[in-house]
């Protein structure tokens, strides 16, 4: 196209009429909502020069809503990173204009997670946390559920039948694909070793199901310990590990949901010859370093802008329409990453 483009050109791109894009330029007379997103993506798209004004008229005529999430561990580096992909999904939503409100919970107890959930609850049009499954928890979200709150499982599901949608990865597949590597790479039969957060967690419940399940179907001849709660704590996970690694009989390791930087800790002070197979989760800096050192093998990560920007999508729709479902899951694919993929 040469030259500048034109309210003509615009018209054109997004299949309508000259007058209906004045329309939307100008503020004259209602234009439907599908329509003035052509337009606006039309000039978005053609560079034309009041792109940006349409834009803002469009964002100004949209519905305000405040979203509350629920997060754990606020010191922790990988919910810092959601809580931030949560807020940019909310300030660069095309369906609303609003805020996020992120609280965090410190432990895992279910008491603290209701108080928090409802002072969340009662200043926000949905909400959506992380949180184990427990039946305090299911009892607070049947309440908002009554009161016509939309709520959202996040990462590992709970409350399921009366929960909106859980959002997050298939941690069935995590597991599996998690004792895949250590059946694969491990260089003898052995033990092998599982952490999870806690027996609460579904997520956690999951990925162990998964992670047994291979073994059994497809490597038999390792032995698959009992599953150890480490709170998600990097000192647990460090105790707990350090007298496995110095027997030498640990042909694999699988922590599952936090604490990895305490396997990791771990394995530096021992120091094992041969290093087990380790897989861990959440590509942070530590894991990348523990990756070049040798003593992770592989590191499963939660892709959280796609989380992030699916759940607020979900949960205006919920808004929106309101009206809840309770059996919808949204599965959004990991990623793995190996010391030679860095």
């Amino acid at each position: 196209m040469a030259g500048r483009p034109t309210i003509n050109d615009v018209a054109k791109a997004a299949g309508v009429s000259v007058a209906t894009v004045d329309r939307v330029l100008n503020g004259r007379l209602p234009v439907r909502e599908d329509t003035a997103r052509r337009v606006g993506d039309a000039a978005a798209a053609l560079g034309f020069h009041a792109a940006g004004l349409i834009a803002q008229r469009m964002r100004a005529e949209l519905p305000e809503y405040r979203l509350g999430f629920l997060l754990l561990r606020p010191k922790d580096t990988f919910y810092r990173a959601f809580a931030e992909e949560l807020e940019k999904a909310v300030a660069q939503s095309a369906r609303f204009r609003g805020a996020a409100a992120i609280d965090f919970t410190e432990t895992l107890a279910p008491e603290e997670t209701v108080r928090r959930l409802g002072r969340l609850a009662a200043k926000s049009k949905a909400v959506a946390l992380v949180s184990p499954d427990h039946p305090v928890i299911a009892e607070a979200v049947a309440g908002l559920k009554a009161k016509g709150l939309p709520v959202f499982s996040l990462l590992s599901d709970f409350a399921t039948g009366l929960r909106d949608a859980y959002v997050g990865v298939d941690n069935l597949k995590v597991g599996r694909s998690a004792a895949w590597m250590i059946a694969k790479a491990a260089r003898k039969p052995g033990k092998v070793a599982l952490f999870v957060g806690s027996h609460r967690f579904h997520g956690h419940e999951l990925r162990e199901i998964g992670f047994r399940a291979y073994f059994r179907e497809h490597a038999p001849e390792f032995t698959v310990l009992e599953t150890l709660v480490n709170d998600e704590s990097y000192a647990t996970t460090h105790a707990m590990l350090i007298d496995m690694l110095r027997t030498g009989e640990l042909a694999g390791c699988y922590v599952a949901g936090g604490g990895g930087e305490g396997a990791i800790s771990a394995l530096r002070e021992v120091r094992p010859d041969p290093v087990p197979v380790v897989v861990c989760n959440e590509l942070s800096a530590d894991r990348r370093a523990a990756m070049a050192e040798g003593l992770v093998t592989m590191v499963i990560h939660t892709p959280l802008q796609p989380i992030a920007e699916t759940l607020v999508a979900q949960m205006a729709l919920a808004v929106e329409k309101g009206e809840t479902h309770g059996g919808g899951q949204h599965f959004l694919p990991f990623s793995i990453h190996l010391p030679e993929s860095l």
